[in-house]
């Protein structure tokens, strides 16, 4: 197949090279294609007409995914009515997209941001991989969500959208010199002194100044009424979440197993040309996870998108011990790469985008 783009360019296939990769036959839907599937840097991945309940989270490894789910399933069900996934259980989907990609193209899949805010633990799974979320140049064949409902129980039908997918050709991550390059051009981040390495670092907000009432995050409540991933704005925020409002020192205790949902101190933009995705600070500091839902498309908090600096939502866990978070720690990294060339069109730009010149802000199922 013809992609528009030399031998030698590296970086993120932008969204009309990911219709020419579709045009070509290297994304095969089984269903044709939404209008707004394709994003920026991204194709909206869609669930299938049946789920099937595992016993445990596995890797392929040599075998194939569909021979994996033979041996661990317990039942499947239809999701072509809908069907609600209960939190604690591990479920199985083939998505409606599958895969031919060339032998210089590979692929990453990652939550999309409603479904990390949700905190629905969801990775994607392809055959003999022996990685989740990240798809080999050249692999021909299907692919699979493995979801989890950590906190809620969601009610998701064929053709609901939990993940998404880039494309790659070779690889252009920004090093430290490239980044800082970028960052006096465009201001990647709105502070003087911003911490450079291997990605931006990124702190987080507990001031009280961002979310109005001096609240600075929210934590889950346990035992509510399920979501339906289709349903904007129809949800009250206080029957699915806890406000919690700044301390006078500025910190949080994370209590272990509990779900937050917080914001970085810094707000940032991603410019055009560019991607991004959130990765952890330190993988030694292991008290807590940050942000399922990683990519940042280009055009985020963008000012010529009607950006102007957005924040970044923190999806916070704590695991095994209670955990103090003050004012400004660095939780993440948002590492940037280059697109292969610029989008059509950017995010914000009438496309759906959810979470433009966004604050602290919950998933877009909750009331404003």
């Amino acid at each position: 197949m013809a992609l528009d783009f030399a031998l030698d360019d590296k970086g993120i296939l932008p969204d009309r090279m990911i219709a020419q990769l579709a045009a070509g036959g290297g994304i095969l839907p089984s269903v044709e294609f939404q209008p707004d599937q394709i994003q920026p840097a991204s194709l909206d991945l869609r669930l299938g007409d049946i789920a099937y309940r595992v016993r445990a989270s596995f890797l392929p490894g040599s075998s194939t995914v569909a021979r994996r789910i033979d041996e661990l399933k317990l039942h499947e069900f239809s999701l072509t009515d809908g069907a609600v996934l209960e939190t604690g259980c591990v479920y199985i989907v083939p998505l409606l997209e599958s895969l031919a990609l060339p032998d210089d193209v590979s692929a990453a899949a990652n939550p999309k941001s409603s479904t990390g805010r949700l905190d629905v633990f969801t990775r994607v799974i392809a055959d003999e991989m022996r990685g989740f979320d990240q798809i080999e140049a050249g692999y021909h064949g299907p692919l699979y969500a493995e979801i989890s409902p950590r906190t809620f129980p969601v009610l998701v039908r064929e053709g609901s959208r939990l993940s998404q997918i880039r494309f790659r050709h070779g690889h252009a991550t920004l090093d430290a010199a490239a980044l800082r390059e970028l960052h006096a051009r465009e201001r990647l981040v709105d502070s003087d002194d911003a911490d450079m390495g291997e990605g931006i670092a990124v702190g987080v907000d507990l001031s009280g100044v961002l979310g109005g009432g001096n609240i600075v995050g929210y934590r889950a409540k346990r035992h509510t009424g399920l979501i339906d991933v289709e349903r904007r704005a129809g949800y009250s925020v206080l029957d699915f979440w806890e406000p919690m409002t700044a301390r006078p020192d500025r910190s949080l205790i994370l209590d272990p197993n509990e779900f937050y949902i917080l914001a970085s101190k810094e707000a940032v933009q991603v410019p055009p040309g560019y991607a991004a995705e959130m990765v952890p600070f330190d993988p030694l500091v292991g008290e807590f996870r940050v942000h399922y839902a990683g990519f940042f498309d280009p055009g985020f908090g963008y000012a010529g998108a009607g950006g102007t600096g957005s924040r970044a939502v923190l999806e916070v866990r704590s695991r095994e011990v209670p955990f103090i978070l003050e004012h400004g720690q660095i939780v993440g990294r948002l590492v940037y790469e280059k697109m292969l060339a610029m989008p059509d069109k950017l995010y914000g730009q009438g496309i759906g985008s959810n979470y433009q010149a966004q604050s602290l802000k919950l998933s877009k199922h909750f009331k404003a």
